[in-house]
């Protein structure tokens, strides 16, 4: 996505969710008519893979939610974010931003070391939270309704992509229960679970992750 990992936008110029899906945008348009795709999205990668299922639902032969946020027709994205933010327990060294004032949402966020050891990689090998504490970057916070108001998901359109919903158990961030809240508030086709993985399941069980991806695939492609 725009302004992470190594994508070369900084964070200044991150101002809604359609700039920071941007780069999926542009590959969703450039897929051929008669080509279809698996779309995965994990953590807040679930509000930009929605976005592609509202604008290009004929491309996309199934999206996979893994421990990802879930939009729902009923509640306001912002409404599932600060949800979201509500139960996480202890935010220890997560570092926020408020370019707008305290009294509005924090603009960006950075996760500090006790956090990602603690709360993202506590089960993943250390050579990649090591390699997570070097690449880390500031992230936009979409908790303002006026960032993230254009993602907008109906049935018509998001609701006709078959959805599969990935459950990772020892997510510290986004929380089994929290999962499991968002999956009742706009049902899957499938709920699959994956055991004794953090948030980072590529990293803590990546055989796991990749045998739920291929089997989804032969079922739905």
């Amino acid at each position: 996505m725009a302004g992470s990992g190594v994508h070369p936008k900084q964070l200044d110029e991150i101002h809604t969710i359609s700039d920071y899906a941007e780069p999926l945008m542009k590959f969703m348009a450039s897929i051929l008519p008669e080509e279809k795709v698996v779309l995965v999205g994990h953590s807040m990668g679930g509000i930009c893979i929605s976005g592609a299922m509202e604008k290009f639902p004929h491309k996309i032969s199934v999206a996979v939610f893994v421990t990802a946020i879930l939009p729902s027709f009923n509640l306001g994205l912002t409404v599932i974010l600060e949800e979201c933010f509500r139960r996480v327990e202890d935010h220890m060294d997560l570092q926020y931003v408020f370019d707008d004032g305290k009294n509005k949402p924090p603009t960006s966020m950075l996760f500090g070391p006790n956090f990602l050891s603690s709360e993202l990689y506590q089960l993943s090998p250390p050579e990649d939270l090591l390699l997570a504490t070097t690449l880390m970057r500031p992230a936009r916070s979409f908790f303002d309704p006026t960032l993230s108001s254009n993602v907008v998901v109906t049935k018509e359109r998001f609701g006709s992509v078959h959805k599969v919903y990935i459950i990772c158990e020892k997510d510290r961030v986004l929380k089994e229960d929290f999962q499991r809240w968002m999956i009742e508030k706009n049902p899957t086709d499938e709920v699959m679970l994956i055991f004794g993985s953090d948030h980072m399941v590529m990293f803590s069980k990546p055989v796991e992750l990749c045998s739920c991806l291929k089997y989804i695939s032969d079922k739905y492609s």
